[in-house]
């Protein structure tokens, strides 16, 4: 009996070490990791996700497929991701469109909150306001003046309630009269924009900045509350005329809810260390992207889109706006 306890004992353990040896060789990540960007090719979240998925599949010593899945404000690529296993092979990457579904009030087949695990920040984009260059319109106080001269004539595009809403906001702030045609892209919106069908538009840097710098498209003012280090010749359109008037765009990486911690955590390591390299910042600033400012934690992330609803909310409510 002895004899056969002792047999069953060290299969047992020869099992187990088996299984140890696997585990061990087997490690996180071990085949290609699926990055959904939820929105069409040649915006800003895709510019980005292009750029951090060449350094991170490096990193990770495997291939970071982009999946444009675009809809819907980016609700479609989001709920691809929620329903997509919790292992780590499928990632979305998205920021304040995140926070500005939320704060309209959009019927969402998905919680962000509950049934998204965030990862890590990875940029804060600045949000240009552009016009077509062959218009005579050279600063803000020019746009109110054209635009109070011929109200209802101009019309601006966007792509997403996180431009859509800034741009009625600085409508309602100036008296502006314009009309609204969405896109379900940045690249659409801006094909048209350069082609004069609609005449300006509110929107994340990295898109319409090789236009501007060519010449085809004339920034009027960016978002933020103070001149961005990456795009410093630009005036904030609080200084350029509209006193108080502040957005930005934020994106980061999330995970389906129920990943693995120490997955969420390496990925989290990785992602940061690519983002404080010299040449990664280089990339960043060159697009129109500033860094992340701050603890860059999965908890440091989750805050921030929490933040971001509250605000966005009240906003909304105050103005009575509705979603698009």
């Amino acid at each position: 009996m002895k004899n056969i306890f002792r047999h069953l004992l060290c299969g047992s353990l020869a099992v187990l070490g088996l299984f140890s040896l696997n585990v061990q060789a087997d490690p996180y990540p071990n085949k290609p990791i699926k990055l959904v960007v939820p929105y069409t090719p040649g915006g800003g979240t895709d510019i980005l996700a292009r750029m951090l998925g060449r350094d991170l599949s490096k990193a990770l010593g495997v291939s970071i497929l982009i999946d444009n899945k675009p809809g819907a404000d980016g609700i479609i690529g989001t709920d691809i991701v929620v329903r997509s296993p919790p292992d780590g092979y499928t990632l979305l990457i998205d920021g304040t469109s995140q926070a500005f579904n939320v704060a309209f009030g959009k019927k969402l087949p998905y919680l962000s909150s509950r049934d998204l695990e965030p990862v890590a920040q990875t940029a804060i984009q600045q949000v240009l306001l552009v016009v077509n260059a062959g218009l005579p319109i050279h600063s803000i106080k020019d746009l109110i003046v054209y635009a109070k001269a011929n109200p209802g004539k101009l019309s601006y595009g966007s792509s997403s309630n996180a431009n859509t809403l800034p741009m009625e906001l600085l409508k309602m702030s100036t008296g502006m009269d314009m009309v609204h045609i969405p896109y379900r892209g940045s690249g659409p919106m801006l094909t048209d924009l350069l082609g004069g069908q609609v005449q300006l538009a509110m929107s994340g840097a990295a898109a319409p900045l090789p236009h501007v710098r060519a010449g085809k498209l004339r920034v009027l003012g960016i978002g933020d509350s103070v001149r961005s280090p990456s795009l410093p010749e630009f005036p904030t359109i609080a200084e350029a005329g509209v006193p108080g008037f502040e957005t930005i765009q934020w994106s980061g990486i999330y995970a389906p809810k129920g990943t693995p911690k120490p997955i969420v955590d390496k990925l989290n390591a990785e992602i940061v260390k690519i983002l404080k390299t010299p040449e990664f910042k280089k990339q960043l600033a060159d697009a129109g992207f500033d860094d992340v400012t701050g603890p860059n934690t999965p908890e440091a992330w989750r805050k921030l889109v929490a933040d971001e609803v509250t605000k966005w909310s009240k906003i909304v409510n105050e103005a009575k706006l509705k979603p698009q």
